[in-house]
């Protein structure tokens, strides 16, 4: 792998602690880390391989994805 991407993370707050890291751009890359940091690095790590992967299959890299966030009120 040459160069490098950047791509967007969400990091997700565990009720047990730590978080869950997805990348909207890499639907594969599922990730946990107690902190904040370890989350972040551990997500390095899943996006380095899946983009292996895709360079090895010769599946071109998607571009990066950041989602909207709106908020939406319902009746409770």
């Amino acid at each position: 792998m040459s160069g490098s991407v950047t791509y967007t993370v969400q990091l997700r707050p565990e009720p047990e602690g730590g978080y869950t890291v997805l990348v909207p751009a890499l639907p594969e890359v599922v990730s946990y880390g107690e902190s904040r940091e370890e989350a972040l690095e551990n997500g390095r790590e899943a996006i380095h391989a899946v983009l292996e992967y895709y360079d090895a299959e010769g599946i071109p890299r998607p571009d990066d994805v950041v989602p909207l966030l709106e908020l939406v009120t319902v009746a409770a």
